[in-house]
């Protein structure tokens, strides 16, 4: 690179990072710096994100706190809430001070947002008051956008180095060591497996009626199905230890925790099992599987990748994963963007080894429509990638509207005629 070259780089990403810090000022001054007059916390890390804050607000109403959340799912506030349709997990600054604005107007005591890597890098975050920092687990996801994984871990450490108040870290992550080196004024830790945690979770387990596990002799009972959800839990009960809410008000509100829209949700129970699931990264459609892989019958696999540039590393590695668990593999469509579809469905499809197991659709609908129809009594098909997405995301912004778990039912509608 030329010494012109790297000086017109460096002055443009100073100048990009300059512009978004701006935005950042201008839209808290314009609202009146609203995250000031409610207490913010933000959960940040792969996986996640939506389940814990929905249980955490559960919790705290429970405790009779007036609650504010901004996830991938939903803008709630209070009562009301309506459904995210922005294909965007952490929006863009205006939308975050309008939001806590508006959940100050309506006398929130707390407000809970999701917090991304890339909204962290983009200076989303700042002017933003932070009292709590949460982080659920870290796995390789939006590497070509940050140029690395380890800009990507950096990227949510940026945001823990920006909140001073309380830190909460899963310590049964294997990056746990980095968050901890923060300084904050409290930290609180949860785990499973290691005992040293401030909250452990003990006599643990999962099946297809929910989680139970203990803390501290108290009992809780979570409906939410698969294993890595107790996780979430804990992060949501150490959330509230931190506000001092007690542990049976914890277990009370948990135990009327209702199902996450599109996380682990059972659309069909009979004559076969359908599940639906957000899961985009191999570590968490791993664990997908696994969990429902049924003892006797054939696990019906239905996935794609995203489109946009986003991860192309991860996508035989996701044919990989469900050609190892599942007894068929249906390759089709998730958002392409400006991507073309078909190379995205050969680069997954390049991952599954046994190609006797390989279906390649380019519709998703039709993909669906060939799992249900293939499906028999004792079978379990899975679908990934979307979860309760709204939108299919094609090229020149056109979108589809969309809602994998209304399309199955729409499907299985058409076979059971």
């Amino acid at each position: 690179m030329t010494i012109k070259n790297y000086i017109r780089k460096l002055f443009s990403k100073r100048f990009i990072n300059f512009y978004h810090l701006g935005w950042a000022f201008c839209s808290a001054l314009w609202y009146g710096f609203p995250s000031k007059k409610i207490k913010v916390i933000g959960v940040t890390g792969t996986n996640g994100k939506s389940t814990t804050i929905n249980i955490a607000c559960k919790i705290f109403e429970k405790a009779g706190y007036k609650t504010a959340a901004l996830t991938s799912i939903a803008f709630k506030i209070r009562e009301e809430e309506r459904e995210n349709k922005l294909k965007m997990t952490m929006p863009g600054r205006h939308i975050l001070n309008k939001f806590l604005s508006e959940a100050v107007k309506a006398k929130c005591d707390f407000a809970f947002i999701e917090t991304t890597s890339e909204g962290v890098a983009q200076n989303r975050h700042k002017f933003i008051n932070f009292q709590t920092a949460v982080i659920t687990n870290l796995n390789p996801e939006h590497i070509e956008a940050h140029g690395s994984f380890e800009n990507y871990k950096q990227a949510k450490g940026k945001f823990f180095a920006a909140v001073p108040g309380t830190h909460i870290i899963n310590i049964d992550d294997k990056y746990a060591d980095y968050f901890l080196s923060f300084s904050a004024k409290r930290i609180i830790t949860y785990a499973i497996e290691n005992k040293t945690a401030d909250i452990v979770a003990k006599n643990a387990f999962s099946d297809y009626n929910g989680s139970y596990f203990e803390v501290d002799n108290n009992p809780f009972n979570l409906k939410i199905l698969c294993s890595f959800n107790i996780y979430n839990a804990l992060a949501a009960i150490a959330i509230a230890q931190s506000e001092k809410i007690d542990l049976s008000v914890c277990s009370e509100a948990i135990s009327e925790v209702e199902q996450v829209p599109g996380r682990m949700e059972k659309v069909i129970d009979s004559p076969f099992q359908v599940f639906v699931d957000y899961a985009f990264v191999p570590e968490a459609l791993e664990k997908v599987y696994q969990f429902v892989k049924p003892e006797k019958g054939r696990l019906i696999c239905v996935l794609g990748s995203c489109g946009g540039g986003r991860d192309k590393w991860k996508r035989p590695i996701l044919g990989g994963i469900a050609s190892q668990y599942g007894d068929i593999v249906i390759v089709t469509n998730e958002d392409p963007y400006d991507e073309n579809p078909k190379e995205i469905i050969e680069a997954v499809s390049a991952g599954v080894k046994d190609k006797n197991k390989l279906i390649k659709i380019f519709d998703r609908r039709e993909a669906i429509h060939k799992a249900l129809s293939l499906a028999g009594k004792g079978d379990t098909v899975v679908i990934t990638g979307k979860g309760c997405e709204p939108w299919i995301c094609w090229e020149n912004g056109r979108k589809e509207a969309w809602d994998d778990r209304q399309v199955v039912k729409e499907e299985l509608a058409k076979i059971c005629k």
